[in-house]
Parts: structure tokens; sequence; C-alpha cells
């Protein structure tokens, strides 16, 4: 049952969120916070599984919470909630590390769906950001590239590695980084790319020729 924690500095947002995760009996709703910094704090009191995360708060963005997020707490999944159907706001989302974006105007049932994909280790884009991204001639191949591209010099380093079949404490004596480290960058890398097993990494690893 995954632990599910709010960050809207809108009030009635925060009531009707808090409201469907308490009557949903597969999710379990730990907290609420009214801004960013509080997000933060939140995350290390409450240790979620899915943060659902405003994009325009007054103290500190979506964006910037998530840059502060993942790489502290790399197994929260970050599903970006907002009003701005933006291309450059959704791209920018992934590239920082979330897990997931999703319009304010959703059906509710449509937000557990997301929730549930992003637990599994899935990305989750709004059907609407999705018409939109073909609307605009953006080829999925293009989306993959630019997510790719996103990775962080270390998680591909710790990619190349995994697809060799190396295990996470290989991993580490090679790059001199201990074994909770490799954990980190393998979770990070894995969000961002919507793939968890080896078989998946592989074949994204070949179609961007980091093996043979």
């Amino acid at each position: 049952m995954p632990k599910v924690l709010i960050a809207d500095d809108h009030a009635i947002v925060r009531t009707g969120l808090r409201t469907l995760l308490k009557a949903e009996p597969s999710m379990e709703f730990v907290g609420e916070a009214t801004g960013g910094y509080e997000a933060i704090k939140l995350v290390e009191e409450t240790s979620p599984d899915v943060l659902l995360l405003d994009l325009s708060m007054p103290d500190l963005d979506g964006i910037a919470v998530t840059k502060q997020i993942k790489p502290r707490f790399p197994n929260v999944h970050i599903l970006i909630l907002t009003i701005h159907e933006d291309q450059a706001m959704l791209k920018e989302a992934i590239r920082s590390g979330a897990s997931g974006y999703i319009l304010k105007r959703a059906a509710e049932s449509e937000l557990i769906s997301a929730i549930n994909i992003i637990m599994r280790g899935d990305m989750y884009v709004d059907p609407a950001m999705m018409r939109d991204l073909l609307d605009e001639t953006v080829s999925p191949s293009r989306i993959q590239d630019e997510i790719f591209e996103s990775l962080t010099p270390r998680e591909t380093e710790v990619l190349t590695y995994i697809v060799q079949g190396y295990t996470n404490r290989q991993i580490g004596e090679v790059l001199n980084i201990s074994v909770r480290t490799v954990e980190g960058h393998r979770a990070n890398l894995s969000g961002k790319l919507g793939l968890q097993s080896r078989v998946d990494l592989v074949r994204y690893a070949r179609e961007h020729g980091l093996i043979d």
C-alpha cells in the first residue's frame, strides 16, 4: 500500500486530494504540505512512496523541490500535479527526476491510475499533454532522447554497469562509492527512464549506443 504525501498551497485542492486518498483503500494518506520547504520537511518525517507535488508554490516551486528531494530520497516517486499544460515544464519536470505529470482537471480515477503507474516504476504523462506532443510532431523517440540526455554522467555510468550484469556492490567497488549511493543512482535513472527490469535497461542501453 503506497504512502502518499500532498504538497499544494491551495487549501481547497488539498481538501479534495485528502478526501480522495482517504477514501481509496489501496493507498495511505500520510500528510500534506502547504509549500515547498514544508514538503521537503514532511518527506524527511513521513518517508512517503509518492509525493503529489504542485508545480507552482510561492516559496519553492515543484521543480526546485524535485531537484532537492530526488538526490536525498531517490525512492520517492514524484507526481507533478498542475494546471500548466506546458511542454517545457513537462520536460523540465522529467529531467529533474519526476516520475509523472498530471493536470489538475484530470478525473479522480485517472489520478489514482497515475499513482499506481509510477509505483510500478513506469513514467506517467497526462493524455492531454501526450496529445499535444503528438500534435507538435515530436516523436516518441525524440522524447526518449531528451530523457536520456537528462541522466547525469554518474547515472549513465551506473546504467552501463547494470546492463553488463554487475551487482550494486560490484558497481560500488568499481566506482568507489557506497552501495547505498549506487541504489540511489539506480532509482533515479529507473525513475527517469520508466524502466525497472534489466532486460528493458539492456534494450534501452543498446538503442542509445552504451553497449554493442
